[in-house]
This record gives structure tokens, sequence and C-alpha cells, in this order.
């Protein structure tokens, strides 16, 4: 993909068997959508990868990660974002802040070597965001444990969700829940309450 701007739109996990202490795990992935498509930043290539985790029991983790290619222009410049609607109200609610160790751990713990992440240098003088971002995979992580432990540490059997705009570095965050036809909308909102990403938990 010739775009050099790379960052995550989000994705599904099914937990079907439990990954143990001493287990040969093997993770099978799979190229399994590239769409090209213009919109008001311009050209976007959206990459969906499926991932398969078997241990000898069978299979234990279906992934499905979806990325967005984006041209390099900066975002600095553009037009101003329509007032946001009323910050969603959540049953449970969980605050946190997204300080800049946090987002190098992760990197370094994922072997993420995206510098939106940790160059705070890159990210604000060459794509001009206003600090580093929060990971995607990172936040999903959040809102399935949020999910786990609100239903006495029952993880789910599958969880959808999707990016709706960058969290930064800095700022307090929120982890929110509420319970819905058997089982819960999840999302992490930045510190005006607004969402940044939204899941789905399904038991």
């Amino acid at each position: 993909v010739p775009l050099p701007r790379r960052m995550w739109a989000g994705g599904e996990l099914e937990f079907s068997d439990s990954l143990r202490i001493g287990d040969e795990a093997k993770r099978t992935s799979k190229i399994a959508d590239v769409t090209v498509k213009s919109g008001s930043t311009g050209t976007l290539c959206f990459v969906s990868v499926n991932h398969e985790v078997t241990t000898s029991r069978g299979l234990a983790v279906r992934e499905r990660q979806d990325i967005v290619y984006r041209e390099m222009t900066s975002t600095q410049g553009a037009a101003p974002a329509k007032a946001p609607p009323p910050p969603p109200a959540a049953q449970h609610r969980e605050s946190h802040v997204s300080d800049p160790v946090l987002l190098f751990r992760y990197s370094a713990l994922t072997f993420n070597g995206h510098r939106i992440h940790y160059d705070r240098d890159y990210v604000t003088k060459v794509e001009g965001y206003p600090g580093l971002i929060f990971h995607g995979p990172l936040q999903a992580s959040f809102i399935v444990e949020f999910a786990a432990r609100l239903r006495g540490g029952k993880p789910p059997k599958k969880l959808t969700y999707r990016g709706v705009q960058p969290l930064f570095e800095g700022s307090e965050f929120s982890i929110n829940a509420s319970d819905k036809d058997g089982g819960m909308e999840l999302w992490t909102a930045n510190a005006e309450g607004q969402p940044t990403m939204k899941g789905t938990a399904t038991w």
C-alpha cells in the first residue's frame, strides 16, 4: 500500500479456549480484504487481516484487525469540526490517565515501532497531531478487561470494536459500559466525555 500514514480502525475478537501456561500456540494470518476509498482527507486504503491462534486442543482465538492507510497530508489547518453531541451516559465508568510511559511500554510489549505512539516530534511536526496517540488495541484491551470485571471475572466470548477518533496522551480518559440486550456496550472517551473507541461484548 503506497500510503505512509497508518492507523488502527477497529477489529473483532472471538475467544474459543483459554491460552494456558505451557501451551504451544500457532498463529495463522491472512489478508482478507483490501478496499481503496476517497474521503475528505484524500485516498484511504482499508486492510482487513484475519488471525487464528490454535493450540493442541484446537482454535483458541480468532481475530480480525482493520487498518487504514492514508496520504501524508498534515492534519493541521483542517476545517474546524462540528460541535460534538452530548457525551453518552454510562452505567459503569472508570477513569485513567493516558501518560506517555504507558504508551511507550505498550509499544515495546507488542513490538510496535509506529512513531505516532512514542516520538512526539514526529507525530506533531510530521503528521500534525497535537500529541502522542493512544494505541487502538490498548483501548480495546481496557474495554474487554473492564467488561470481564463487571461480569465477575468472566471474559466475553466476542468483542467487536471500532475507532471513532484519536485519543491523545497527557489527559484523563474513561472506560465506560452499559448493559444491553444480553451483552454490553463499551467505549473509551476523552476528557470531554466524547467516545474515542466503541465496542460491543457478548457472552
